[in-house]
């Protein structure tokens, strides 16, 4: 094999599109048509079709990955299905902004105008995220791609509409909601977000319509008070003992209202314990409203202004105005008692950040705890099962306390509700297709409703719907139920608790049989990325700097299953890593004859003990990876596969092998022994990493000349007992140590690595004997020794150490240590105190043991041991 078959440099930007293209025309994304085969299935988390690739798509994906790749050459039939969703409110904002830009509105165009306006702009903008997927190297199955309002998953959703009508499950009525007005659209629950503020506490001064007294309210929105229908106290409080049933004058507008009695809503303790009403505008109000028969007055309408409700002078204000305005004429008045800073939450829409305003409104509504039921029990039962577990609690106290979900939205840009009314008689029809006249009276003036689908509807179905349900497709009958789905924690009641719900209750199957929610990738100091602050990282500019493997490998190596912090540094740092696979294999490729390909299996008997033990280092690591993978420890495993290539592999094997490759020790057959194994652990280790780093191990694999046309169809490593040595193992882990504690003694002593040594070994039995005595250039190679001496007698002033069960004694000659090296060692003991300290420190800690990653801890704690060891021996030698 020629040494220029890799390129000295290693190149990202050279090779990886390059091998995409050629796994995808190779048609390695689908799954066979062996369907005999163990399967695995998983959906992709549908990016929205506005989108672009941010860092959070590239953690999720690459995981999803890793699990793809590693299940499809262990030889599972695998599908990972890919697809995007409509967005609804996002995409219709984008359509709506790039019309106002050309001074036009939806409302002018008209519906059919407009929806035509927005598939034509998701024609052209449908591949974008698509191509940086690719980027990213997701091995998805494209030919099985999906959009939520394709055909057949519309079909799918009227399907599953129509059909939770008719069994009570959906229904349409008036209720209080959130409302956003700048979506101009209800929300549901989840999909607002509660911010804290510091605001305004206004105390109100409400007079008794006799004059007598007033009543002090606090409310931190005052054009509310335009809507009040009543003032409420505790039955039990003395301070308003008399006063049910009397009346009160609203400041500035006059109306009088009554004072009622509610042990429900009002909280004695709290406050002056006397609570305005406003039952349009507060869902608290709007329960007191229905418990007492109170009306209800919309003050302000769907675009956030005060409506003709709110009387003259308010009307058409927005309702922050209108706030100023109220608040400036109750301080005219003498009725604003007084205005303190408050610290509140205010609701605000997931989507705009505009803060949400609560309105009656009649809607569509899903009966929700129906539904939740199977699926609490299925998590329950372990029949799905959430990684990791902390997350139950969190779920069964959602699902338990679940309300109806609002799935109606005024857009148009959706799935339309399959709901028609009969202008003649009123009559309500829900039907899989537009009826022609109505049952009732023969009618054909009939109106479709006007409204479409929370976007999480469609995508609560993404499992199924996907595969062709309603019929039973071949997809469906060989994937359904998936087996794994991957997301980030912040949708588990979004999307992951209503894909239950709907999965079970349409397939009677849960949709897959385990979670893996994922925490959110934030900077370095633990912040949330934002644009605003400055410190989003694009995995764009990341795979156009570094390579696509680098970034994977990086969000791998980081996801413990909590936040991960992310800074740029940390991929440099695995770019190195993909540079130093590159070089450790133009190395090997050097020394790999090209009939050792060919060559018979290998005779583990007549291996040299380093031989031996580097196969049973990889195997042992190979059965960890698989282990790790297993239970979606994508951390681990990746940190297994990092400490092997480039500690095990490169640092010692390679370094250990040069003497036998280079012809400087052995004979012909020892060195055509040591290429056949450098061959087969490199093979092994490409093979391990590629689920991880898949462009960089194609590039350099296909060099190998494997039986396989690429390294994804090439099996993964499984464990082999015949390769497992103990005494291998062993035996170099001892020489390992011993060359270790003499570089470190050479450094200690103020010896150069141009200085040579004598060492002495006193070894017990002729094992041991005979392996020093055929191994014993190791130590002199690596340890830069002049001779291995033993079962010999050291001279008397030799440094004395026991290493393995080994008596080992160095000959130094007489050097007079200079006042530098002596301050050199006094600053690294000093040092190494300090961070010895540090690390006992955290390692005491009760919250850093149960909260850091498990990978943390360990190397806090092997970190320990060399810290000590070190100390000792700069102390003994200094």
């Amino acid at each position: 094999m020629k040494a220029d078959e890799l390129d000295k440099r290693y190149d990202p930007a050279a090779i990886e599109q390059r091998w995409y293209k050629e796994w995808e025309s190779r048609g390695y994304f689908s799954p066979v048509e062996d369907r005999e085969r163990p399967r695995f299935a998983i959906v992709i988390p549908p990016p929205n079709v506005t989108g672009r690739l941010h860092i959070g798509h590239a953690l999720v994906n690459t995981l999803i990955d890793i699990v793809s790749r590693w299940k499809r050459m262990s030889g599972f039939n695998t599908l990972w299905l890919p697809g995007t969703d409509h967005a609804g409110i996002a995409t219709q904002m984008v359509v709506e902004r790039e019309l106002a830009r050309e001074g036009l509105s939806r409302i002018e165009m008209g519906r059919e105008a407009f929806l035509e306006r927005v598939w034509n702009w998701k024609e052209e903008h449908k591949d974008v995220i698509k191509n940086q997927l690719m980027r990213l190297g997701a091995s998805c199955d494209w030919s099985r791609e999906r959009f939520t309002l394709d055909a057949g998953l519309t079909r799918a959703v009227r399907e599953v509409f129509v059909r939770l009508y008719h069994e009570g499950l959906i229904y349409r009525d008036l209720a209080m909601i959130n409302w956003c007005p700048r979506c101009r659209t209800a929300i549901s629950d989840i999909e607002v977000e509660h911010r804290d503020q510091t605001g305004r506490l206004y105390l109100i001064d409400y007079q008794l319509e006799d004059g007598s007294r007033a009543i002090q309210i606090a409310t931190t929105r005052p054009e509310t008070m335009l809507g009040d229908t009543a003032v409420a106290v505790h039955p039990d409080d003395d301070r308003y003992e008399g006063l049910t049933g009397k009346m009160v004058v609203l400041p500035i507008s006059g109306r009088r209202v009554p004072i009622i009695a509610d042990s429900i809503l009002v909280d004695p303790e709290f406050g002056t314990g006397a609570v305005k009403i406003t039952p349009a505008h507060d869902k608290n109000d709007y329960l007191a409203g229905l418990r007492h028969s109170l009306p209800q007055m919309q003050v302000i309408d769907e675009g956030g202004r005060m409506s003709s409700a709110a009387g003259d002078g308010f009307e058409g204000l927005d309702r922050f105005e209108a706030r100023t305005l109220i608040v400036e004429m109750l301080q005219s008045s003498g009725a604003l008692r007084e205005t303190r800073q408050h610290a509140y939450a205010v609701a605000t829409c997931a989507k705009c950040d505009t803060v949400i305003e609560p309105m009656v409104s009649r809607q569509w509504f899903v009966k929700i705890a129906p539904l939740a039921e199977p699926a609490i029990a299925a998590v329950r039962s372990r029949e799905v099962t959430l990684i990791p577990e902390t997350w139950e609690s969190t779920y069964f106290n959602w699902m338990e306390n679940i309300h109806d979900w609002c799935i109606s939205r005024q857009l148009w840009w959706g799935h339309r509700i399959p709901a028609y009314y009969c202008d003649g008689c009123g009559e309500l029809l829900v039907t899989l297709e537009a009826p022609e006249s109505c049952p009732a009276c023969g009618g054909i003036k009939l109106r479709q409703d006007p409204d479409v689908l929370d976007t999480w509807f469609s995508s609560a179905l993404w499992p199924f719907s996907t595969m062709g349900w309603p019929d039973k497709s071949e997809d469906v009958e060989t994937f359904y139920p998936t087996d794994t789905l991957i997301t980030g924690f912040d949708i588990l009641f979004f999307w992951v608790a209503r894909m239950i719900m709907m999965g079970i209750h349409f397939t009677g199957k849960p949709p897959f049989s385990h979670v893996l929610l994922h925490g959110l990738v934030r900077d370095e100091h633990g912040r949330k990325m934002s644009k605003s602050v400055g410190n989003v990282i694009d995995p764009l500019e990341v795979i156009d700097e570094l390579g696509a493997d680098a970034l994977r490998f990086t969000l791998a190596i980081f996801s413990s299953g909590r936040d991960i912090p992310l800074a740029r540094s940390r991929t440099l740092g695995y770019a190195a890593f993909a540079n130093k696979i590159w070089n450790a294999s133009r190395f090997a490729l050097m020394h790999i004859d090209e009939e050792l390909k060919d060559a018979d299996s290998i005779m583990r008997e007549d291996l040299a003990p380093v031989e031996r033990w580097i196969l049973s280092r990889i195997n042992t690591t190979t059965r960890e990876v698989n282990r790790a993978l297993s239970v979606y420890r994508f951390d681990e495993a990746s940190n297994l596969i990092y400490q092997f290539f480039w500690h095990e592999f490169c640092d010692w094997y390679i370094e250990m092998a040069k003497p036998v490759l280079l012809g400087r020790h052995g004979e012909p057959a020892q060195r055509d022994s040591a290429k056949r194994v450098l061959l087969e652990v490199l093979d092994r280790s490409l093979r391990l990493l590629h689920p991880f780093m898949p462009f960089i191990t194609e590039e350099i694999w296909q060099k190998l000349g494997g039986v396989e046309p690429s390294i994804m169809v090439a099996p993964y490593p499984i464990p082999e007992e015949s390769l497992e040595d103990r005494e291998a193992e062993t035996l170099i882990g001892v020489i390992q140590q011993m060359i270790t504690a003499i570089r470190n003694l050479r450094s200690d002593k103020g010896f150069t690595s141009k200085d040579r040594f004598r060492l002495f070994l006193a070894c017990k039995d002729p094992r041991e004997t005979s392996f020093f005595l055929q191994n014993g250039y190791l130590l002199i190679e690596l340890a830069r020794l002049s001779e291995v001496l033993v079962n010999q007698i050291p001279p008397s002033g030799a440094h004395r150490d026991l290493i393995g069960g080994v008596e080992i004694a160095v000959e130094f000659p007489q050097k007079v240590v200079s006042p530098d090296q002596l301050m050199r060692i006094a600053k690294e003991i000093e040092q190494l105190e300090i961070e010895l300290a540090t690390g006992d420190a955290k390692l005491a800690n009760e919250f850093f043991i149960a909260r850091a990653p498990a990978r943390v801890v360990e190397q806090t704690r092997e970190r320990r041991v060399e810290i000590v060891a070190r100390l000792e021996s700069l102390r003994k030698n200094k």
